[in-house]
């Protein structure tokens, strides 16, 4: 059964725009060979850390939504713990009701504006 996921993870701050692209696309490549279909993928750019991680200070987030089977996800999970470019990952399942509300907010006409 195929369920939709997002995953939100922190590239090193050191990479270049060029090596940020190769390890995102890296990351879809892989989860698509593995029969996951990638619904989307958008770079935040670097950020500022809540706290350090490894006397670093700042972080590229990078959030993908995608749609698979249970195992394949999870192999995702434990492929990013195991890459040195990423300093955290986040999985989430996304439940019906918040992506049917998500839709419903972007299809919405968007208030006239203010003069």
């Amino acid at each position: 059964m195929t369920v939709d996921y997002e995953v939100t993870y922190i590239l090193r701050p050191n990479l270049e725009e060029n090596e940020v692209t190769e390890r995102t696309t890296a990351i879809s490549d892989a989860l698509k060979g593995n029969g996951a279909e990638v619904l989307g993928v958008e770079l935040l750019g670097k950020k500022r850390l809540a706290y350090e991680v490894n006397d670093v200070r700042e972080g590229i987030y990078a959030v993908m939504r995608f749609r698979s089977d249970a195992p394949t996800a999870h192999e995702l999970e434990r492929q990013l713990g195991l890459n040195e470019d990423v300093m955290r990952a986040l999985l989430i399942k996304l439940d019906k009701h918040a992506i049917a509300a998500e839709k419903a907010a972007a299809s919405a006409a968007p208030p006239p504006p203010q003069a």
